[in-house]
């Protein structure tokens, strides 16, 4: 029996120093010193100097990898027991079984040939006692290596960085603070700018929408700026020879005049003659005319200058006409818009006195002898006469229905248009409807 179990010690010290072997490379040796709790870390590492904290990382990197060496020489250590006490308990119960066979010559044999020192006593009994040693070993080089991480941490936290780098630090994060505040003030006051703008730009808006509101109010109540002594118009609905308006005041004589009129008219061909001014010896002293297939056309004296637009579109227009009998200069505006000009329309030539106007039909003699072919038909409102050339900008305005000017030689009054043939008289306020039109 004791012959055996030193068999058994020897092959346990062969398995563990075959295993230790193979854990060793060519050329190195590791030689491990064991300290005292109350020792102060640290490995020497010839010519090597370095700062406190480089020595304590180096220092713990190698104490890893000796833990990992060792957790790995346990490792195979535990393996190596396993399977030598796997064999010890085969052992025992085959020496057992000889025993009762009476086969303990054999083992006493066998033990004596081993001719080997008797080493039992210089182990453990209890392979376990082997696992707890290595087991206790491994738990101190862990202590001492997470000590070691603790005193690092603590030497990074508050040794490591120097005044400099703080005040440095503090610096850039006191730098970014600043900046951030300016950009949130930038952000503020181009908020405020942003609603100023919609502040005053809404007040524009609401600014022109009640002056709209305003104007489409006095045009309901007929109260607008524009406001003439009469608000009629003569209706001359047939082309007739006898539908017809007569002016009551006749004119005096004159060098240079202004004709207005606010006219509406749909007729084919030709809108026919919204006026005529005849004089003893001159039925053609003063014509607008529109026949047929032809232009409007201006008559001075029977002298004809053709005027370059067209009104037969139904709604309502505003035409002015204006001449001078130096050069015999004259302008066509429609709704306020100069269209034509020239000379030698009658030129030196003074408007006859005395004469009868009439509104829609053609003289052919002084106040009668109308074609019906020639016959306005439509209707005609604001028919004035001044004694002028009225400036560009009146005419504008008398356009526009922002002014009043009635004619000082010939106004548009009630009581001063007769009709005759069915004509008629109607209320109208020409601006007001010129607005329905468009």
């Amino acid at each position: 029996m004791i012959a055996l179990i030193s068999g058994i010690i020897c092959l346990l010290a062969l398995a563990t120093g075959n295993t230790i072997k193979t854990q060793e490379k060519p050329g190195e040796r590791f030689v491990c010193t064991a300290l005292p709790p109350d020792a102060t870390p640290g490995c020497h590492m010839p010519g090597y100097s370095g700062t406190p904290e480089e020595e304590l990382r180096s220092t713990v990197i190698q104490l890893r990898e000796t833990i990992l060496q060792q957790k790995e020489t346990i490792g195979n250590q535990k393996e190596t027991i396993r399977e030598l006490t796997a064999k010890l308990t085969r052992c025992e119960s085959l020496s057992e079984g000889a025993g009762q066979d009476g086969k303990h010559g054999s083992w006493k044999k066998l033990s004596g040939k081993s001719g080997g020192k008797d080493t039992m006593g210089d182990l453990p009994r209890d392979p376990s006692q082997i696992i707890d040693q290595l087991s206790r070993t491994m738990q101190s080089l862990k202590d001492r290596l997470e000590n070691l991480e603790h005193q690092l941490r603590s030497n990074v936290s508050y040794a490591a960085l120097p005044n400099d780098l703080r005040e440095i630090l503090q610096r850039r994060l006191g730098d970014l603070e600043h900046q951030l505040l300016n950009k949130v003030a930038e952000l503020e006051d181009e908020k405020s700018l942003l609603h100023n703008e919609s502040a005053a730009h809404r007040h524009r808006t609401e600014s022109a929408l009640s002056a709209l509101l305003e104007r489409v109010h006095e045009l309901e109540k007929g109260s607008s700026a524009f406001k003439s002594p009469d608000d009629f118009k003569v209706s001359l609905p047939l082309r007739t020879n006898y539908l017809y308006g007569k002016i009551k005041k006749t004119l005096p004589e004159l060098f240079a005049f202004t004709i207005c009129m606010w006219l509406k008219s749909s007729a084919s061909p030709g809108i026919g003659t919204p006026f005529s001014y005849a004089v003893q010896g001159q039925a053609n002293e003063i014509v607008l005319i529109e026949w047929g297939n032809h232009p409007i056309e201006l008559l001075i004296n029977d002298k004809v200058a053709q005027l370059p637009f067209s009104i037969g579109d139904g709604k309502w227009h505003h035409i002015c006409i204006t001449w001078t009998t130096r050069d015999g200069m004259w302008e066509a505006y429609l709704d306020g818009v100069k269209l034509g000009s020239g000379e030698n329309l009658a030129p030196w030539h003074p408007i006859k006195p005395n004469g009868i106007l009439i509104l829609g039909q053609e003289q052919d003699t002084v106040g009668g002898r109308f074609d019906a072919t020639q016959a306005f038909v439509g209707e005609l409102s604001q028919f004035n006469i001044w004694d002028r050339v009225l400036k560009v900008e009146d005419i504008v305005n008398i356009a526009n229905c922002s002014t009043n000017m009635p004619g000082n030689i010939i106004p548009w009054a009630d009581n001063n248009v007769d009709v005759f043939g069915g004509a008629t008289k109607l209320p109208l306020e020409p601006c007001e409807e010129r607005l329905i039109d468009l």
